[in-house]
């Protein structure tokens, strides 16, 4: 279709049904028609809520195509009438559907594309979790995969996406009432993908998500437009980093401004050169990503040669409105030389960024000249010392012998090629010596007039000058050369061993010796200690050692590294270069981190072992002073009453007295059970026992130990439910214990539900009241062992019950977790896993 303009697709985006997407759309769908606009409905689904189903009323509907599919008939969208009535809006809900084998596309999107190919405009819906790049995203938040998506770059295209956006709460209560999803639905709906949790998150991710489209419709429009200053939309600082250690202070101050501006987002970047090369420590670097993730900002690296320009390039792209930056390191005397450096720079052509310049303790202010560092080895400085006297003293004699065949300028390129060859082998200095010994002969020898340092001509003299100067600049490029080839060299093996040392994911006790054995092997060393001086002697232990002969002191060592004020590490083996240090340094900090990771373990274990004891100690106080007096006192009151010998008991009395007797002896019996079956559990050696069970095989056996009570709860477990892996008798206790508390707490004529169903590799049964419910605040407090709300009142809140629920629950791999039920109550979730597949359901 040559020449047709291509349809515009909006879409309404929710972050789950029942937000009003389908509603909103077919507003705008009325309001079209209402001026005018031709506008067909190829497909919506009411999903049986009259609200919907009146919005359409009104709307031209293209009838839907019936299609046969295993034994049944399903209408889909018919693509070719509406492609053949061509309206000028079309109106598709559900974007992310998959159409029933036979139609003409697999995908409802695909339907769109053509419709949107044919210059019809498309009105569509679509919920967060359809997306594909967040689907595995949902499906770690609610547990439910999503099986229909349509890429991003569909929902990306739409010239217009409206979030219909409601509040967790309120779709709740949307839910509860009923106006979602019919009444058989409603419990396990709002139990599992409609909790508030579950909301809150998917309505973020449609937020993020949304945010990201509009900011990539900004950088669009601006870039359509040309426009390169700051459109000051949202804050963004830009921290410009160089490696060196001022990079913390700058991070953080940043980071500080990115707060103080509204939560503000965090760029740094980082400038490399074009060769690859730099003087910045690949381990500095790596520390300053690690700090700018933790602070929440973003980590980025461009290419070029000009600091400046390409700081300034990246702050543009991505409309930043600071950009952060440290006081220079170099000394005065180097900006003399140098020119202004990269602060002055990006501060006059800054524009419309504002520019923060950071002053740091390494900030530079003297006139100091640094010492410049070498890549020629020794071995080969000593050979251009050699050669940078041998070869002009060798050429000499050379060119006195060809009896003036050459000319002074053939003398000037041989005695430069001379110079060129020492640079080569021996560096700057080595090449420097050959130009002024170079430059001497020449004068001496071959330049008029001869064995005499006059010279007669002014071309002669511009020619030995510039032999020198020429002679000293390949000299100086040849050893900055290499220079930067011995530092990236010595760059790479140190980004190499860093890099292994991050990632090697070491943890328990044997984190700290695996990374000594790191450090032996990387730099051959006979054995390397972690020594720690003791504050009360002031005697040095060893914290952790790897290879024999183990220092014990920081003087028994070849090379000490100090840690802090209290740690050493000590090597072995031989000398080591300054150069290593930098690499010793992360390899000390990551063992002193081992160390402390180890420690902090060991007390957490220690702590939680105590916590624990404690907490088992207190529960048994409260259990003999609380729950176990009670039905000891009933038992003692009845069998006292009968031994007593000045009353009269009638058959009825007697049989009374030792019905209350009986059973508060039972009640007892089983609170002692229980005690025991905590005691097991806290002390970690409660047996389990678990297999493959069907639940409804279980649930019923439990209701018929809480006698005729249970006979008015309803059920609701579907036999075809995937098997639980779970120890039956447990479980048993723990169904038991949930609805014996529901029974409790049930008003008159409301009795508890106990329903179930599948979710992923998990099964669900819950336990619905319609009672009091508990405090959000306090339901963490109900599972505490022997804990009743209060402490003061037997009949009311949880105690045992709960705690030792959960703590089975948990000893077989599940979760017990309570919820509010619609209407007033308390629903608790017991979430196992479900039996593998050729699993038994005995």
């Amino acid at each position: 279709m040559a020449g047709v303009t291509r349809g515009r697709l909006r879409i309404y985006l929710g972050a789950a049904p029942g937000v009003g997407k389908t509603y909103a759309m077919l507003g705008e769908a009325r309001r079209r028609a209402e001026r005018g606009t031709s506008v067909a409905v190829g497909f919506v689904e009411t999903h049986g809520r009259p609200q919907t189903a009146e919005m359409v009323d009104g709307l031209e509907v293209v009838p839907r195509r019936p299609l046969p599919y295993r034994g049944g008939t399903f209408e889909e969208m018919d693509v070719d009438a509406v492609l053949a009535r061509r309206p000028q809006v079309a109106v598709v809900d559900e974007l992310a559907h998959t159409n029933v084998p036979g139609s003409r596309n697999a995908k409802r999107w695909q339907d769109v594309e053509l419709l949107l190919d044919a210059g019809i405009d498309v009105l569509s819906t679509l919920n967060v979790q359809h997306l594909e790049s967040l689907n595995d995203v949902v499906e770690k938040i609610t547990g439910v995969a999503q099986r229909e998506t349509v890429p991003d770059e569909v929902a990306r295209r739409a010239e217009q996406v409206q979030l219909v956006d409601s509040t967790p709460e309120a779709l709740r209560r949307r839910m509860a009432h009923g106006n979602i999803y019919p009444a058989e639905r409603i419990d396990a709906a709002l139990s599992n993908y409609f909790k508030p949790s579950n909301l809150t998150a998917l309505r973020e991710l449609a937020l993020l998500w949304l945010a990201e489209k509009v900011d990539e419709g900004l950088q669009k429009l601006r870039a359509d437009l040309g426009v390169s200053e700051t459109w000051e939309t949202r804050e963004r600082v830009v921290v410009a980093l160089s490696g060196g250690p001022e990079g913390e202070t700058l991070l953080r101050r940043a980071a500080r401004i990115a707060d103080r501006s509204s939560g503000a987002d965090l760029r740094a970047v980082y400038v490399a050169r074009s060769d690859g090369l730099t003087g910045a420590s690949p381990a500095a670097l790596a520390k300053q990503r690690r700090l700018v993730e933790d602070l929440g900002g973003t980590y980025s690296v461009v290419v070029g040669d000009d600091v400046a320009r390409a700081l300034l390039q990246f702050a543009r792209s991505e409309n930043a409105t600071q950009l952060v930056l440290g006081v220079s390191r170099h000394s005065r005397l180097a900006h003399l030389l140098r020119g202004p450096g990269t602060t002055a720079a990006v501060t006059r052509m800054s524009g419309d960024i504002d520019v923060h310049i950071v002053t740091h303790e390494h900030a530079a202010g003297s006139w100091r000249l640094p010492m410049p560092t070498t890549g020629v080895d020794v071995r080969r400085r000593l050979w251009g010392l050699a050669l940078s006297v041998l070869l002009p003293g060798l050429l000499t004699p050379a060119l006195l012998l060809t009896d003036d065949a050459l000319n002074l300028t053939s003398d000037v390129l041989l005695y430069l090629l001379a110079v060129v060859t020492v640079a080569l082998v021996g560096g700057a200095i080595p090449a420097a010596i050959a130009a002024v010994l170079s430059t001497v002969l020449l004068n001496w020898f071959f330049t008029p007039p001869v064995r005499a340092f006059t010279i007669a001509e002014r071309n002669n003299l511009l020619a030995l000058l510039v032999f020198l100067a020429v002679g000293a600049m390949v000299s100086a490029i040849v050893d900055l050369a290499a220079r930067r080839s011995s530092q990236a060299a010595r760059a790479t093996a140190e980004a190499t061993t860093l890099s292994a040392v991050a990632g090697s994911v070491l943890r328990g006790e044997t984190a700290l010796t695996a990374l000594l054995d790191r450090l032996r092997e990387t730099f051959g060393m006979t054995s390397v200690s972690l020594l720690e001086r003791q504050d009360d002697t002031g005697r040095w232990s060893v914290a952790g050692s790897s290879g024999p002969r183990s220092c014990r002191s920081p003087g028994e060592a070849d090379v000490e590294v100090p840690v802090g004020e209290r740690l050493t590490l000590a090597l072995r083996g031989r000398p080591l270069p300054s150069e290593d240090r930098r690499v010793l340094g992360a390899f000390a900090a990551q063992a002193a981190a081992a160390l402390e990771h180890q420690r902090l373990a060991q007390a957490a274990s220690a702590a939680e072992d105590v916590a624990r004891a404690d907490q088992v100690r207190s529960a048994l106080l409260r259990a003999v002073s609380h729950d176990l007096r009670t039905p000891l006192a009933s038992a003692k009151a009845a069998v006292a009453g009968l031994r007593a010998d000045d009353v009269q008991w009638s058959a009825q009395d007697v049989a009374e007295l030792l019905a209350t007797a009986d059973e508060s002896l039972d009640k007892l019996t089983y609170l002692v059970t229980n005690l025991l079956d905590l005691s097991r559990l806290e002390a970690g050696a409660l047996s389990v026992f678990a297999r493959d069970v069907a639940l409804d095989e279980v649930v019923p056996i439990a209701l018929d130990t809480l006698g005729p009570a249970a006979d008015e709860v309803r059920l609701d477990v579907p036999p075809a439910l995937p098997a639980v892996r779970a120890d039956p008798a447990l479980l048993e206790r723990v169904v038991a214990n949930l609805v014996s508390n529901a029974l409790r707490y049930a008003p008159p004529g409301r009795p508890p539900v106990v329903t179930a169903s599948a979710l992923g590799d998990r099964v669900e049964l819950r336990v619905v009241d319609r009672g009091p419910g508990i405090a959000e605040a306090d339901r963490e407090r109900a599972f505490t062992a022997f804990q009743r709300l209060g402490d003061t009142d037997n009949g009311a809140g949880v105690g045992l019950g709960l705690a030792l629920s959960r703590g089975l629950t948990e000893a077989m791999g599940g979760t017990l977790v309570p919820d509010d039920t619609p209407g007033g109550g308390l629903t608790m979730t017991l979430t196992l896993p479900a039996a593998g597949p050729g699993g038994s359901t005995a």
